[in-house]
């Protein structure tokens, strides 16, 4: 590994042989990610249902335990704490595979204030996920009829008499699974096995990758939006509900923003640009106008240009049209488009 970033408080892997070796090698093998800092909130216990939708505005009176659920979790004024994956994973018992952000303290304020019947923990739970197009033949030669899985469900499969939770799930766009480590041991083993069997599909430690994840237009919590940003405002009006049977924290804010309409977004933004370094927003001008901030950024070979991601006031959006912008005080030819990014 060349480099770590911190996550949850943990080392999570940056690179292994440069950002752009490796996003060029996940785009045709498989890789096997540490993703450790991904951690699980569980929680558990007769209100586990009832928490689980007070703090997300995705409705989920309807779960099944068997689907992955992309569930923002907001706070009273609809910003977004966290954007986790969110499964239902027993009768009484949830899991929250979160982004960078500390979950667990949020939950448990709500449960106290609340006074609800409920145990919030941080089960020894981590997460190996192979991604990659060759990450199906992979897993495949480990996991009996793990081809038949499809995308954002789970299910649990034997290896060494032991059942893993895996997921057809992960942070790239080329396909791949996730597997909840739930044994030390056993999951060490099941790593290299992976490795060993992968050999001939060119399989090697990876890690989330910024160029293809940016390509994609995966978002990032706590680099592409964080607690100052609403779901609507950052596209995932998807995953909002305004059914009237169910509750949730900042729901009427969010309710009132859906009728009024956003006042800015996130875009993506091609560049003409080698190189760029996004270490905070940048401020975004248009003339004397500020029209937003530049939130992540990265040069693409494939595009042979910068691309990055934008919160751009929605009066001053004008997608695909060639525009003179200054970018940290430097004059750029830049363009704005829909994400994800498209030749």
């Amino acid at each position: 590994v060349q480099s770590y970033t911190v996550y949850n408080h943990m080392l999570l892997p940056a690179s292994f042989k440069g950002i752009e070796e490796d996003s060029r090698h996940l785009k045709n093998n498989v890789q096997l990610w540490d993703v450790s800092g991904e951690r699980q909130v569980q929680i558990h216990g007769p209100d586990a249902a009832k928490l689980t939708q007070l703090i997300t505005c995705r409705d989920l009176s309807e779960a099944k335990d068997y689907l992955c659920y992309y569930a923002p979790i907001i706070d009273d004024k609809g910003k977004i704490i966290n954007d986790p994956l969110i499964m239902k994973v027993g009768e009484k018992t949830w899991w929250l595979s979160i982004a960078d952000t500390d979950v667990l303290l949020y939950a448990k304020g709500i449960a106290i204030g609340m006074n609800l019947d409920v145990e919030i923990t941080e089960p020894n739970v981590n997460i190996l996920a192979v991604q990659g197009p060759k990450s199906f033949e992979l897993m495949s030669r480990v996991f009996k009829d793990i081809d038949k899985l499809k995308f954002f469900n789970f299910k649990r499969f034997d290896f060494q008499n032991h059942k893993f939770l895996i997921a057809r799930s992960g942070w790239s766009k080329q396909g791949g699974f996730e597997i909840y480590v739930d044994h030390d041991e056993i999951g060490v083993q099941l790593y290299d096995q992976l490795l060993s069997d992968g050999k001939d599909l060119g399989a090697r430690p990876g890690c989330p990758n910024l160029i293809e994840r940016i390509e994609s237009g995966l978002l990032s919590y706590g680099n592409d939006m964080d607690m100052n940003d609403t779901p609507l405002e950052c596209g995932l009006d998807a995953f909002v509900s305004f059914n009237p049977d169910i509750e949730y924290l900042g729901k009427e804010v969010l309710k009132k923003q859906q009728q009024q309409g956003v006042s800015r977004s996130l875009v993506g933004i091609m560049m003409d640009l080698k190189e760029i370094s996004v270490t905070q927003y940048l401020p975004i001008l248009n003339g004397q106008n500020k029209i937003g901030t530049l939130r992540s950024a990265c040069y693409s070979p494939d595009f042979g240009k910068c691309l990055g991601i934008a919160m751009v006031d929605k009066a001053h959006q004008t997608l695909d049209q060639d525009l003179k912008l200054q970018i940290n005080g430097i004059e750029i030819s830049a363009k704005m488009t829909n994400l994800p990014f498209t030749k």
